[in-house]
């Protein structure tokens, strides 16, 4: 299938690995253009080599509002398809050993960067007419997923933001969605098989193990796929769809709508 994607541009945050860079690279094997953000300006110069004719790249962080305004100039009078909206989550924890710091940088670090970036970038997509917004969540938003409290709560703030903008513009040809990965092969998973292993006095290895369990096909997913429907979201064809949560989990949410 074409997705239609060629010689558009696309703005793709948190794309030095897992989730983001996936959704980079296939964005660049379909043809399009891409300003990759992330905080390592390493891991960017080797993703430019390897795509330098349609990859612009931006070292920062882009939680910061100073970071926000850096790439909101790159974007100036430039045609922006879509924008991917995605950043690591908080640190693996039970409420009962959170303290109320921790809440503050996990409003910070989760929710308040997402608003303030949708702030400064839908003038943009509302003067251009068009655009595709993704944010890249976590089934915690579906089902709580022990030791991530701060997710499971932060999150499905994210998910009432977008729902709640996306009625709001869903005649300006612009949608907003969000994709809502389970368990997947990527490093972000680390932080849970630590904090198992910890709680459970068992290898990390015995953690993965047993989380693999927990999924009905009994497979961790991978970035790369998760990056098909993303793609399609990404895309015009999805213009019927917005304000939806998709999960891509393997079957680990049991509610009837998971």
């Amino acid at each position: 299938m074409d997705f239609q994607v060629k010689d558009q541009l696309f703005v793709v945050t948190g794309a030095g690995s897992g989730f983001g860079r996936a959704i980079a690279e296939l964005l660049l094997h379909e043809g399009a253009f891409v300003i990759a953000v992330a905080r390592s300006s390493e891991v960017l110069a080797q993703f430019k080599m390897l795509h330098p004719e349609r990859l612009e790249i931006l070292a920062a962080d882009i939680t910061l509002d100073e970071s926000q305004e850096k790439l909101l100039h790159l974007c100036k009078e430039k045609q922006l398809a879509g924008i991917v909206v995605n950043a690591g989550g908080p640190p693996a924890k039970a409420f009962l050993e959170t303290v109320i710091s921790e809440w503050d940088e996990a409003y910070r670090n989760v929710l308040r960067w997402k608003v303030a970036f949708v702030q400064k970038f839908m003038p943009l997509l509302l003067a251009q007419g068009y655009g595709r917004v993704l944010f890249i969540e976590s089934i915690s938003v579906k089902q709580p997923v022990e030791n991530l409290v701060l997710s499971n709560s932060l999150r499905a703030a994210v998910v009432g933001f977008v729902k709640s903008l996306s009625a709001d513009v869903a005649d300006k040809n612009i949608t907003l969605n969000v994709l809502a990965p389970g368990y997947h092969n990527t490093a972000a998973m680390q932080r849970l098989f630590d904090k198992k292993a910890l709680n459970e006095k068992i290898s990390p290895e015995q953690a993965r193990a047993n989380f693999e369990k927990q999924i009905p096909v009994k497979k961790m997913g991978e970035a790369w796929e998760m990056a098909i429907p993303a793609l399609w979201l990404l895309s015009a064809s999805s213009r019927y769809v917005t304000g939806q949560t998709i999960s891509h989990d393997g079957g680990l949410i049991k509610g009837i709508f998971g």
